[in-house]
């Protein structure tokens, strides 16, 4: 059981959605993260949304035409994303061994983004295979973009991931940091509790 399944126990997909949608409401910026992907990537391209959850991302980025496929393991989030994105595909599996291949999906994605923590809220211990996973899901000179917290400010657990080991499962997975941001509206990191990095196959 992931970090996520303990905090939510699997069933958290409306009340997740709900909560998007009301920031959207009050007028607050909710698709930065599909902006940001889109600075990265010429549309048309293939992205792989790595623990898609509702889809909030994945489905922006498909209406700014980009050729996508989510994955993630809590079916209440998928059944939000299915319902309200019929057409595109999603995916109930395991990052940790999700092979794009047996699942009939071609790999060789042009971009893989694995946002809303993603990487700290994995089962302890699996991050250095979802990393290998991710990386090889991407062609060669693709890119693995991730955003998570690294203090008890950002994140819903405790915090069990710092930057230098998510940087070596990213070495020993044949990926190279390419850049650093604090946001995903690409101001520069400088420390702190949040960073969206970006890494090269």
């Amino acid at each position: 059981m992931n970090r996520w399944e303990k905090l939510t126990g699997g069933s958290s997909g409306e009340r997740y959605a709900a909560r998007f949608a009301e920031l959207a409401e009050q007028g607050q910026d909710v698709h930065g993260e599909a902006r940001f992907c889109a600075t990265l990537v010429p549309p048309g391209s293939r992205v792989l949304d790595a623990g898609c959850g509702t889809g909030r991302v994945l489905i922006q980025l498909a209406g700014l035409g980009y050729d996508g496929v989510g994955v993630d393991l809590d079916a209440s989030m998928l059944a939000v994303a299915r319902r309200d994105a019929p057409r595109l595909t999603w995916l109930e599996a395991d990052l940790s061994e999700f092979d794009s291949a047996a699942a009939g999906i071609t790999p060789g994605f042009d971009l893989v983004v694995a946002a809303g923590n993603v990487f700290p809220l994995l089962a302890a211990g699996t991050e250095a295979a979802v990393a290998a996973t991710l990386a090889r899901a991407l062609r060669p000179g693709g890119l693995l973009v991730a955003g998570f917290g690294l203090d008890r400010e950002h994140l819903p657990v405790p915090p069990a991931l710092t930057l230098a080991e998510y940087d070596a499962h990213c070495a020993s997975a044949g990926l190279t940091l390419t850049d650093r941001f604090a946001t995903w509206d690409a101001d520069p990191y400088e420390g702190g509790g949040y960073a969206v990095s970006v890494h090269r196959r």
